[in-house]
């Protein structure tokens, strides 16, 4: 992997990524207007016990512009720049110009609920230069790069003592509320452990006191020898239809032996997972007869500098279902009781996505 780090006009940071060595006059654009002076604050909500960010200039972001002001396509015209300049790279990171994190947040409004400062960061990842085509159409070797992407922000991100979790994810549809349809994530780093990921890391704690082994790897071993609800099966990663699915297509990526972080993966569980990644991805668009909404999020173990031999990286994919179209969308019980009630099992699902042929090449 080849990298270029830039400093853009505003003075937000943009790292270049390539398989092939990157030219290094490359000069890092930005879009013409004001300069945003990012400060989002923090609430904490006294019922549910955790934060909620505010960041109200995020009202003013780019929303679904024609293809000639894509900000996310590289810069053809200097008059009018984009967020990206030409040249040969494959991967774009940037510093999101409209962050619900910042690290120069500070001085939060008091209320009558306790305040912090925003801190943290919230980056965004260009998948590919090219705005017309998606993550499920990508080469392998482009979503391995991928990976070591996600994983080196992963780590450079979590070196700041401040950071406590960094979480890699995807928004794709309309349906899940993109404003942008050129193949880009996202990557948000806390300044605290989320809600879920917490959960998530109290249930992992639990079991790995009582068995000496990460949750999800037992899981997995299950969910491999019923062999039921699988849909890609390598030598070190694994896609399937958890058994304990919430939405009628959710879907799971993980490597099968526990891994705690992105960096952490060997070369070959990386390649595996890009091709799990990529079956995935081209089954759910093969099912569907045009491109599937939903969001992915990579879950890892917090980077508080502490251990975790408990912790198991895994990708999760809730794609919205409704009955009539088969796209859900939360509802009262989900919203309000946080407690899901599918009307679909995830067995007859896997069925359905594993009828769907893919080719990887």
């Amino acid at each position: 992997m080849y990298s270029l780090k830039l400093t853009k006009p505003d003075g937000r940071q943009l790292i270049l990524y390539s398989q092939r060595p990157i030219d290094e006059a490359l000069q890092a654009p930005a879009p013409l207007g004001d300069t945003i002076k990012p400060n989002p604050h923090l609430r904490w909500h006294p019922l549910r016990g955790e934060w909620v960010t505010y960041a109200a200039y995020r009202q003013g972001r780019t929303f679904m512009p024609p293809p000639e002001y894509n900000p996310l396509a590289v810069t053809t015209d200097p008059a009018n720049p984009t967020e990206l300049p030409a040249g040969d790279y494959d991967i774009a990171v940037f510093d999101n110009r409209f962050p619900s994190l910042s690290p120069s947040a500070h001085d939060a409004p008091e209320s009558i609920v306790e305040t912090l400062p925003a801190t943290g960061k919230c980056e965004v990842v260009v998948f590919t230069q090219n705005p017309n085509t998606s993550l499920a159409a990508l080469p392998l070797s482009h979503i391995d790069l991928l990976f070591q992407v996600w994983a080196q922000r992963t780590q450079a991100l979590g070196a700041d003592p401040d950071i406590k979790y960094v979480l890699p994810f995807e928004n794709k549809g309309v349906e899940v509320g993109v404003t942008l349809h050129h193949p880009h994530g996202q990557i948000y780093a806390y300044p605290f452990i989320p809600p879920v990921p917490a959960r998530m890391q109290a249930q992992e704690q639990l079991h790995y006191a009582e068995h000496q082994q990460p949750l999800l790897q037992s899981l997995i071993e299950r969910e491999l020898a019923s062999g039921e609800r699988i849909l890609y099966r390598g030598e070190h990663a694994i896609a399937w239809l958890p058994a304990w699915a919430r939405y009628p297509y959710e879907v799971w990526i993980a490597p099968i032996r526990a891994t705690a972080y992105l960096h952490d993966l060997t070369p070959e569980a990386r390649a595996d997972l890009a091709r799990a990644l990529k079956t995935v991805l081209l089954k759910y668009d093969g099912l569907w007869q045009r491109p599937f909404p939903y969001l992915m999020a990579w879950f890892q173990a917090p980077t508080d500098g502490k251990p975790h031999p408990e912790a198991h990286l895994h990708a999760e994919f809730y794609p919205p279902y409704r009955t009539s179209d088969r796209l859900k969308f939360l509802a009262g019980t989900e919203l309000a009781a946080g407690m899901f009630a599918s009307d679909a099992l995830p067995e007859d699902k896997a069925k359905e996505l594993q009828a769907v042929p893919v080719n990887l090449d």
